[in-house]
């Protein structure tokens, strides 16, 4: 413990952390929140919810536009790391180069943050969700190959064997010896990474990616408070929800799975 004290007291010099700084500067962040949630006029937010949400129509629909983003972006994402994790997995990978290359093809799409993804894609295509999507499918792509790939590796390999033993070729065995035994756990992965792509499209749109991230980049830019506000909770409220049911699916179908 202090070892690791004294690595975090060196590690804050180093990056200039400063406690004397925070606790000076800290009332500007709790008066920024503040002002969050008081309309121009000085009145809290709740006590006019129509002015509050003066741009409800409009929020709704780039919120809408936020969430296909997230969901187009997963599902392109996850088909891509579907057929890639059997390729990556050193178990079933029908060559060792193979499985090497691919890992460290997904390993260079997780790794490149996604807003330079998004602003590159912006540049080529223009201002929109499709520069989002884009974005969002190369890192879910990394992401979720990576989660499939060791899942595939903690097989039971009898079932591929026996498969095999009939003289099966190679895609035959995957799919009747891996992946009845993976399919639920790659369910599982893509509901979490589609939950996490619902809060990584709303930032894209700081870059000009589509969805909501725009209206609300503008708003911060443009000091409106109550909209940052209002979009906030807007946002806060469906990853909330989206996480509720994502969530009782996942744990349906690692009930399933232990079930078995």
């Amino acid at each position: 413990m202090a070892v690791v004290l004294a690595a975090a007291a060196l590690s804050c010099v180093a990056a200039e952390v400063s406690p004397s700084l925070f606790f000076a500067k800290i009332g500007n962040f709790t008066g920024y929140i503040g002002r969050l949630f008081h309309l121009d006029s000085g009145a809290l937010v709740v006590t006019d919810p129509v002015e509050w949400y003066w741009g409800l129509a409009r929020w709704a629909r780039l919120l809408g536009e936020t969430i296909v983003m997230a969901y187009v972006g997963t599902a392109l994402g996850a088909i891509g790391a579907f057929f890639l994790a059997f390729l990556a997995a050193a178990n079933v990978t029908p060559a060792r180069w193979l499985s090497f290359t691919v890992r460290r093809f997904c390993e260079f799409c997780r790794t490149v943050p996604g807003l330079v993804f998004a602003l590159m894609f912006v540049i080529a295509f223009g201002l929109g969700p499709m520069a989002g999507v884009l974005a969002i499918a190369i890192h879910s792509l990394g992401a979720l190959g990576k989660l499939f790939a060791e899942v595939v590796e903690n097989i039971d390999m009898k079932p591929v064997e026996g498969v095999q033993a009939t003289g099966a070729p190679w895609h035959v065995s995957m799919r009747f010896g891996a992946l009845p035994q993976v399919m639920s756990n790659f369910v599982s992965y893509v509901l979490l990474r589609f939950e996490v792509n619902v809060r990584e499209s709303a930032v894209l749109g700081f870059v000009g990616a589509g969805g909501i991230g725009m209206d609300l980049f503008e708003a911060i830019r443009k000091f409106y408070y109550s909209d940052v506000s209002a979009i906030l909770v807007m946002i806060v409220v469906t990853v909330a929800v989206i996480d509720i049911f994502t969530g009782k699916i996942r744990h349906r179908l690692i009930g399933l799975v232990e079930g078995r």
